[in-house]
Protein backbone atom coordinates (compact mmCIF):
# COMPACT_ATOMS: atom_id res chain seq x y z
CA UNK A 1 0.00 0.00 0.00
CA UNK A 2 1.20 3.48 -1.15
CA UNK A 3 0.95 6.59 1.19
CA UNK A 4 1.99 9.76 1.22
CA UNK A 5 2.29 11.21 4.66
CA UNK A 6 3.13 15.50 4.84
CA UNK A 7 3.85 17.52 7.58
CA UNK A 8 5.35 21.34 8.11
CA UNK A 9 2.20 23.18 7.79
CA UNK A 10 0.86 25.99 10.42
CA UNK A 11 0.30 29.24 10.59
CA UNK A 12 2.81 32.29 10.05
CA UNK A 13 2.97 35.63 9.60
CA UNK A 14 3.62 37.36 6.35
CA UNK A 15 6.98 37.63 5.35
CA UNK A 16 7.63 34.12 7.32
CA UNK A 17 8.91 30.90 6.27
CA UNK A 18 7.88 27.22 6.49
CA UNK A 19 8.95 24.04 5.05
CA UNK A 20 7.03 21.27 3.89
CA UNK A 21 7.62 17.89 3.70
CA UNK A 22 6.30 15.05 1.84
CA UNK A 23 7.40 11.22 2.38
CA UNK A 24 6.13 8.50 0.64
CA UNK A 25 6.62 5.07 1.56
CA UNK A 26 5.47 1.07 0.36
CA UNK A 27 6.86 -1.01 -2.46
CA UNK A 28 8.27 1.64 -4.29
CA UNK A 29 10.39 1.17 -7.45
CA UNK A 30 10.34 4.59 -8.93
CA UNK A 31 8.80 7.93 -8.73
CA UNK A 32 8.73 9.54 -12.12
CA UNK A 33 8.31 13.54 -10.53
CA UNK A 34 7.00 14.73 -6.97
CA UNK A 35 5.18 17.99 -7.12
CA UNK A 36 3.20 20.62 -4.88
CA UNK A 37 0.00 21.74 -5.39
CA UNK A 38 -2.58 23.99 -3.33
CA UNK A 39 -6.34 24.91 -3.25
CA UNK A 40 -7.42 27.85 -1.56
CA UNK A 41 -11.15 27.89 0.29
CA UNK A 42 -13.31 28.93 -3.80
CA UNK A 43 -10.52 28.06 -6.17
CA UNK A 44 -9.21 25.09 -8.30
CA UNK A 45 -5.76 23.26 -7.20
CA UNK A 46 -3.05 24.93 -8.78
CA UNK A 47 0.77 23.49 -8.95
CA UNK A 48 3.26 25.22 -6.99
CA UNK A 49 5.69 22.76 -8.17
CA UNK A 50 7.34 19.88 -9.55
CA UNK A 51 10.48 18.51 -9.62
CA UNK A 52 11.52 15.11 -11.48
CA UNK A 53 13.72 12.21 -10.56
CA UNK A 54 17.03 14.03 -12.44
CA UNK A 55 16.19 17.45 -10.24
CA UNK A 56 14.43 19.32 -12.87
CA UNK A 57 12.23 21.67 -11.26
CA UNK A 58 9.34 24.33 -12.56
CA UNK A 59 7.62 26.33 -10.48
CA UNK A 60 4.30 28.70 -10.56
CA UNK A 61 5.39 32.05 -11.28
CA UNK A 62 3.23 33.61 -7.92
CA UNK A 63 6.34 31.41 -6.17
CA UNK A 64 9.10 31.68 -8.16
CA UNK A 65 12.21 33.53 -6.18
CA UNK A 66 10.54 32.45 -3.09
CA UNK A 67 9.62 28.96 -2.59
CA UNK A 68 12.58 25.99 -3.36
CA UNK A 69 11.45 22.70 -4.12
CA UNK A 70 13.65 19.93 -3.43
CA UNK A 71 14.13 15.79 -3.24
CA UNK A 72 15.76 12.98 -1.61
CA UNK A 73 15.52 10.27 -4.06
CA UNK A 74 16.70 7.73 -1.69
CA UNK A 75 13.63 8.44 0.79
CA UNK A 76 11.26 9.08 -1.54
CA UNK A 77 10.57 12.41 0.21
CA UNK A 78 10.14 16.07 -1.11
CA UNK A 79 10.61 18.61 0.13
CA UNK A 80 8.71 22.96 0.00
CA UNK A 81 11.00 25.30 1.54
CA UNK A 82 8.46 28.48 1.67
CA UNK A 83 10.27 31.98 2.05
CA UNK A 84 8.62 35.57 1.79
CA UNK A 85 4.83 34.20 2.31
CA UNK A 86 2.38 36.00 1.58
CA UNK A 87 -1.18 36.35 3.06
CA UNK A 88 -2.58 34.74 -1.21
CA UNK A 89 0.09 31.91 -0.11
CA UNK A 90 -2.51 30.74 2.84
CA UNK A 91 -4.07 27.18 0.89
CA UNK A 92 -4.34 23.54 2.08
CA UNK A 93 -1.00 22.03 0.26
CA UNK A 94 -0.90 18.31 -1.41
CA UNK A 95 2.18 16.36 -2.33
CA UNK A 96 1.75 14.36 -5.21
CA UNK A 97 4.25 11.60 -6.60
CA UNK A 98 3.68 11.37 -9.88
CA UNK A 99 4.14 8.58 -12.14
CA UNK A 100 4.80 6.19 -8.96
CA UNK A 101 5.60 2.46 -9.83
CA UNK A 102 5.32 -0.02 -6.52
CA UNK A 103 5.13 -3.63 -6.74
CA UNK A 104 2.52 -6.08 -5.33
CA UNK A 105 2.98 -9.08 -5.15
CA UNK A 106 4.50 -10.31 -8.57
CA UNK A 107 3.62 -7.49 -10.43
CA UNK A 108 4.46 -4.02 -10.70
CA UNK A 109 2.23 -0.87 -11.17
CA UNK A 110 1.94 2.91 -12.22
CA UNK A 111 -0.12 5.37 -11.16
CA UNK A 112 0.18 9.02 -9.33
CA UNK A 113 -1.22 8.98 -5.84
CA UNK A 114 -1.54 12.17 -3.67
CA UNK A 115 -1.40 12.87 0.10
CA UNK A 116 -3.66 13.84 2.55
CA UNK A 117 -2.68 17.84 2.23
CA UNK A 118 -1.61 20.23 5.33
CA UNK A 119 -2.99 24.03 5.72
CA UNK A 120 -0.89 26.65 5.86
CA UNK A 121 -1.93 30.12 6.67
CA UNK A 122 -0.33 33.31 6.25
CA UNK A 123 -1.25 36.31 8.24
CA UNK A 124 -1.23 39.91 7.17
Amino acid sequence: QVQLVESGGGLVQAGGSLRLSCAASGSIFSIKAMAWYRQARGKQRELVARISSGGSTNYADSVKGRFTISRDNAKNTVYLQMNILKPEDTAVYYCAAEGLTYSRGSSYYNNDFWGQGTQVTVSS
